[in-house]
């Protein structure tokens, strides 16, 4: 049996039969395959580097120095100890008007830093692992600092009032922040300088850091004493960071990585899946009078079904290599533009994702192809005198279901979660039914243009399409999902981030200036009257302890869900910015309560809360919160919820309390400013005369923003092209699927007079009519798309792009006519005589 099915499979991919079917499967496979590639690497490399990541086995972190308590308990233990103190701040290179500064992620290190992972520094020939952290009076600076202040080896680099020698270029360290994540460029320091900097003034904005590193049994123990410590004294507010957490939220990031890639992939599957029914479609059809003759040569059902699961399983486990070997080719490309997630040197991948992806193959295989395969184990020996099809039996169409069953698995496999699994293939059927009816109406208005223009191609090409017009819908249908997904990364991204632009108002500012002390604050007005005379912006640092009396944490956690989710756990650490405020800033809007006065007549200051954290904490009007400011008490009542409109470039605030309640606090100012484009000066100024103070060029950071958007966007039209590819073929399956039919009929109407000119002029009018109404409703979809965005994302004003229309009818026929010349490109080389005969 097996040498029989072997024989019939090279039989039947000579004739072309087994091509397209092996194709649809091996496209889908590539794509899922080169997620499952990508993230299989940067799981193991997570897992690998988990340690490294923290620099140590275990980390307290906290905005103020630790007490001295924590290190003398750790080493009690016999643990290995760093510290290490990280902060942002203004970094000065050349002198007087050959001068240069930016904003630096300054970190401060001891000499045992790191305790687990190793710092590497560039060389002419490569990198290098250095041994030991920067020495007294240098700096390590990263490649984006050297190349934008133009440093070299032995530059002078002015830090606050330390100058310092550039001594490394850093490209590595353990416990660095992603490179994606990173504000700005880093800068590694000895702990030895950092209070020659004068940077750690009363209030600066710091996080310091303990590293302990030793036998797992007592960092265990460490770690149960330290949390004990911290449950018997709130107010002290220390974050633990152990390898378990790290790799946690590691995790955590990559799950929701893998997911965002995985329904793209996915969406290029569920095509693939309908290209290979619709191809074993065909292949049921053109094999009728083989299986008829087969029975009438003796072979039972059974033996005649073995016969194809065997042909069948042989093309999957083929397509299935094939697709793997593609994928792992791709997913270099992912790699490259989303490298900036993973940590260096990744691995190489196991054989999982390669074993995952023969699986799809077979999935998709035996889902979307063998339920009409079943359907030859039927064909009658009357077959071969009686031209008659059978009707489809019951059992096929369980198949088809349980084709969909195992689906929607592959679906809840590939994204980890069966909710969202069944979210997409909902949301993907509904689209597509949508599209379906669409493109059903598309068809009936063309119906009613058969007779406008006087040209007997177009006549014919009209009537083509609507002589099958589920197949022509289906065809339209499929173009306009892939198309809507490039449409919506393309056209749509670089409309959104325009409106974006424009949305900001004209002269906002664009820089901001924080940690000014009080007794700078004359000088610093006096500097900016030149810059409009901006308003400065009195903050207040404290640290949430409880709401309405109970831990803040646990008020958060206990939602039924475990823990908050990170980053509101990441704010509740550490301490929060009260702003100061007598009135209503102009930038917000109250959405619940009054402005002040009420809470106040109650004997308790009031607070304003930005509604979004508010949500996040589950806070309302009424609700008491109580705060520490460096040792002192703080207790408000929230008064009210206001909206902050972030566009607007101002010193937006989370809270807000009125200036009378935090008289006697502990207090630094900010302000924003608007420069212009041509003032390179004002923040290298500012940080000369004033190094303590941090400039913020938001200018800077929204360019790294759109440079890892284009990234982020690169990659996932790299999988969506895989999608348009499919959607090409499940065009050029329906087309194929209809080729015998087209031949007889090119056969007949050239035998009444018809040139083959004007068939073909047909052909293309018919595939120009398909791509463009698939372009139209792409263009449709994805203009719905942002709308939806602009409206309830990016809060912007909404603008209909007529560009957007003729871009996705241009590119809807363009596939259309590449995918229909696939298709059809044989049909009018067949001889008319022949092509009677044939009937």
């Amino acid at each position: 049996m097996f040498k029989l099915s072997l024989y019939m499979t090279l039989r039947d991919w000579r004739a072309g039969e087994l091509r397209f079917l092996l194709l649809a499967l091996a496209l889908s496979v590539a794509a899922l395959s080169s997620v499952n590639f990508f993230v299989e690497r940067m799981r193991v490399g997570l897992a690998r580097d988990a340690h490294q990541m923290l620099a140590a086995d275990l980390v307290l972190e906290s905005d103020q120095p630790l007490d001295g308590a924590w290190l003398a308990e750790a080493q009690r233990r016999g643990l290995r100890s760093a510290d290490t103190v990280s902060l942002f701040t203004m970094a000065v290179a050349g002198e007087g008007g050959q001068a240069a500064s930016t904003l630096v992620a300054l970190k401060s290190v001891s000499e045992a830093y790191p305790l687990r992972g190793r710092l590497r520094v560039q060389l002419q020939d490569g990198d290098a692992v250095s041994e030991t952290p920067p020495a007294p009076g240098t700096v390590w600076v990263d490649a984006t600092l050297q190349a934008s202040l133009r440093l070299h080896i032995g530059s002078t680099l002015r830090i606050g009032e330390r100058s310092l020698t550039v001594a490394q270029v850093l490209t590595a360290e353990p416990d660095a922040r992603p490179a994606f994540l990173a504000l700005a460029p880093r800068v590694l320091m000895a702990s030895a300088d950092l209070g020659a900097t004068g940077l750690l003034q009363a209030h600066a904005i710091a996080t310091h850091h303990l590293l302990l590193a030793g036998p797992a049994e007592q960092v265990s123990a460490y770690e149960r004493w330290a949390r004990d410590r911290m449950a018997a004294a709130p107010v002290t507010k220390v974050a633990l960071n152990s390898y378990a957490s790290k790799r946690g939220d590691a995790g955590e990031m990559l799950e929701q990585t893998q997911q965002f890639l995985s329904l793209a992939s996915l969406l290029t599957a569920l095509l693939a899946a309908l290209a290979v029914a619709l191809a074993a479609r065909r292949f049921v059809r053109r094999h009728l009078d083989a299986c008829a003759m087969l029975r009438c040569l003796g072979l039972t059902q059974s033996r005649l079904t073995q016969l194809f699961l065997l042909e069948f399983l042989l093309v999957g486990l083929v397509a299935g290599m094939a697709g793997v070997a593609l994928g792992y080719a791709g997913h270099f490309a992912l790699v490259d533009w989303l490298g900036q997630l993973a940590p260096a040197g990744l691995p190489a991948p196991g054989w999982a994702p390669a074993l995952q992806g023969m699986a799809a193959s077979l999935i998709l295989l035996l889902g979307f192809a063998l339920p009409p395969v079943l359907q030859l184990r039927n064909v009658p020996q009357l077959r071969l005198l009686r031209r008659e099809a059978a009707p489809p039996q019951p059992r096929a169409l369980v198949g088809y279901v349980l084709g969909l069953a195992m689906f929607g698995g592959l679906l809840a496999w590939q994204t980890g979660d069966p909710m969202l699994g069944a979210l997409v293939g909902g949301a993907f059927l509904v689209g597509g039914a949508a599209f379906g009816l669409l493109a059903w109406l598309g068809l009936a208005l063309l119906k009613r243009s058969r007779g406008v223009f006087d040209h007997a191609a177009w006549r014919l090409a009209v009537t083509d399409m609507l002589r099958q017009p589920g197949a022509s819908a289906l065809q339209v249908v499929a173009l306009a999902l892939g198309l809507t997904a490039l449409l919506l990364l393309t056209v749509v991204r670089a409309d959104l981030l325009a409106a974006w632009t424009r949305a900001t108002p004209a002269g906002a500012p664009n820089q901001f200036v924080i940690n000014i002390q009080p007794d700078q604050r004359d000088a610093i007005d006096a500097r900016l009257r030149g810059y409009g005379a901006p308003q400065q912006q009195a903050l207040t640092r404290a640290r949430l302890l409880s709401i309405n009396g109970r831990d803040a944490l646990e008020v958060v956690s206990n939602d039924g869900k475990g823990s908050p989710a990170r980053d509101v756990r990441e704010l509740l650490e550490r301490e929060l910015d009260i702003g100061h405020a007598a009135t209503l800033p102009s930038s917000d809007t109250l959405t619940t309560g009054d402005w002040y006065g009420t809470v106040e007549a109650q004997g308790m200051p009031a607070i304003s809360v930005e509604e979004k954290f508010a949500a996040d904490l589950k806070l309302k009007p009424g609700d008491t919160l109580q705060f520490d400011v460096a040792g002192q008490p703080l207790q408000a009542r929230v008064a009210n919820l206001r909206k902050v409109d972030w566009r607007a470039h101002q010193i937006g605030n989370l809270l807000l309390m009125h200036p009378a309640a935090m008289r006697g606090l502990p207090a630094t100012w900010a302000v924003a400013v608007h420069v212009p484009a041509d003032d390179l000066m004002f923040g290298t100024r500012l940080a000369r005369d004033f190094p303590n103070l941090t400039v913020i060029d938001l200018r800077a950071i929204l360019r790294q923003v759109q440079r890892m958007l284009a990234q982020a966007v690169a990659a996932v039209q790299f999988l969506f092209a895989f999608t348009l590819a499919a959607g090409v073929l499940v065009l050029y399956a329906a087309l194929a699927g209809s080729h015998d039919l087209r031949a007889r009929q090119a056969a007949l109407l050239r035998a009444l007079g018809a040139t083959r000119g004007r068939l073909a002029q047909a052909q293309w009018i018919e595939h120009a009519l398909t791509g463009a109404l698939a372009g139209l409703l792409a263009a449709a979809g994805a203009t719905l798309a942002s709308w939806v965005l602009a409206r309830y994302s990016f809060h912007l004003d909404w603008h209909w792009s007529p560009l957007l229309l003729a871009v996705g009818m241009v590119a809807g026929a363009a596939c259309a006519m590449a995918g229909g010349w696939l298709g059809l490109r044989h049909v009018l080389n067949q001889p008319p005589l022949l092509g009677l005969r044939s009937n």
